[in-house]
């Protein structure tokens, strides 16, 4: 009989992580070795129980986010930030309900083996898990998606006035702001937003300007 997958769950909500064990009680070679609420928890229990992969949120609530602990926790081998002499790193497989593109370059840059929403249905779970073990990318469908249309136009082409917008919204200054800086109406700027987000593939602010800064376009 194989040795079962090692897991430690990560997520700032007590019921979601209860409902996670139930569900993963049922599946064949998984063992749930820990629960974590925050990242500085997941780094913390992870040097103890030495989980083969970590089920990891990307939004933690107050303190380290999701990214920051996948980044610590793929680097936790000899010497790394995460692991107090591990010798393997575990496998960090995201579960979040966010797929912009801004939050999944993020993850996959920081380390993430693999990146799935929480409306998958139990069994493709359970195989990524798996999958993640044994260091095989686990993807859910839309996400595949997004990262084959980001290859497909990796460069999105932002008009003059856009980088302008987007510069200002990286100044961190308001709809009103940015309308007065630049002698526009804030209709205009909300517009301009939209067209910001369509192309960067985010829905926030500070989405875009992560991309942005990712995408080096902020001057």
């Amino acid at each position: 009989m194989s040795t079962p997958v090692r897991l430690l769950l990560c997520d700032d909500h007590a019921v979601v992580r209860a409902g996670l064990r139930a569900l993963l009680s049922s599946a064949d070679g998984i063992e749930v070795v820990g629960e974590a609420g925050s990242g500085e928890e997941a780094l913390a229990l992870a040097a103890r129980v030495h989980p083969d992969v970590v089920l990891m949120d990307l939004q933690l609530g107050e303190g380290m986010d999701g990214v920051t602990a996948t980044r610590r926790l793929t680097a936790s081998g000899p010497g790394g930030a995460g692991g107090e002499g591990r010798e393997v790193a575990p496998r960090v497989l995201v579960l979040t309900m966010f797929d912009t593109d801004a939050d999944i370059t993020r993850a996959i840059e920081a380390g993430a083996t693999g990146y799935l929403l929480k409306a998958e249905r139990p069994d493709e779970l359970f195989t990524a898990i798996h999958s993640a073990a044994s260091g095989r990318t686990a993807l859910s469908a839309p996400v595949a998606d997004r990262l084959l249309a980001r290859m497909r136009s990796p460069h999105p082409t932002l008009s003059e006035r856009e980088h302008e917008i987007l510069g200002q919204l990286a100044r961190g200054l308001g709809n009103r702001e940015i309308a007065r800086a630049l002698f526009i109406s804030e209709a205009t700027v909300k517009t301009h937003l939209g067209r910001i987000y369509g192309k960067l593939g985010v829905e926030t602010r500070s989405g875009a300007v992560a991309v942005a800064k990712e995408r080096r376009l902020l001057q």
